[in-house]
């Protein structure tokens, strides 16, 4: 049994992790900044109120923590600086607390590659890295701060986030490419994360994962 920290854990990843973390008999305590309207419940679970702009909400709850999940987000295109700054505040907190485990979610769409196939290479560089470009830039720094950081994260990129039930059969690729992905679910993301809790393949990587 490990002791979880999720952080945007009232987020469609985010409690996809939380469920599960949970069913695989782990401790959760889900940092959310509205408690009241997080309403799953479990005796292994504890909803805290806090918010990653803000580190002194948050940075006692990490006290005894072993692994830190970040499910950050929001689904504005305007710029913003909640996926660098959030995660560098969270970092901050980890490394007071002494926790070296960071799980954190960014997108498949940031970059290119041959891999990907002529269609959803035009349609990334046409349509979604320019419909998104403000939050991708800042998904990017994100990355190069955990780059930067020592702490042993994994950086999941997964293609096309959909809302559907877990299958447990997907592709994946460990600091490499997968070919023509297209999407996945937010379920099946959350159940690589959590099967790869503390899986030393996947320290300091980036992960792709697609159907």
């Amino acid at each position: 049994m490990k002791k979880i920290i999720v952080f945007g854990a009232s987020g469609g990843t985010g409690i996809e992790v939380v469920k599960l973390s949970l069913a695989g008999d782990h401790e959760v305590t889900a940092v959310v900044r509205k408690p009241d309207a997080f309403t799953l419940r479990h005796p292994k679970l504890t909803v805290t109120k806090g918010d990653v702009m803000d580190p002194p909400s948050f940075i006692d709850t990490m006290k005894g923590r072993d692994i830190v999940v970040s499910a950050i987000g929001n689904r504005s295109t305007k710029p913003t600086t909640l996926y660098s700054t959030g995660t560098r505040n969270i970092l901050y907190a980890m490394q007071a607390q002494d926790i070296k485990r960071f799980i954190g979610i960014t997108a498949g769409a940031l970059d290119t590659n041959p891999a990907m196939g002529f269609f959803i290479r035009t349609l990334t560089k046409l349509v979604l890295q320019k419909i998104l470009q403000e939050p991708y830039a800042d998904m990017r720094l994100m990355e190069s701060g955990l780059f930067q950081s020592n702490t042993d994260y994994m950086i999941m990129r997964p293609a096309m986030l959909k809302d559907k039930p877990l299958t447990g059969r997907y592709r994946t690729a460990i600091n490499g490419h997968i070919e023509v992905p297209f999407s996945i679910a937010r379920a099946d993301v959350a159940h690589y994360i959590t099967t790869h809790l503390e899986d030393p393949q996947t320290f300091r990587s980036i992960v792709e994962i697609a159907y």
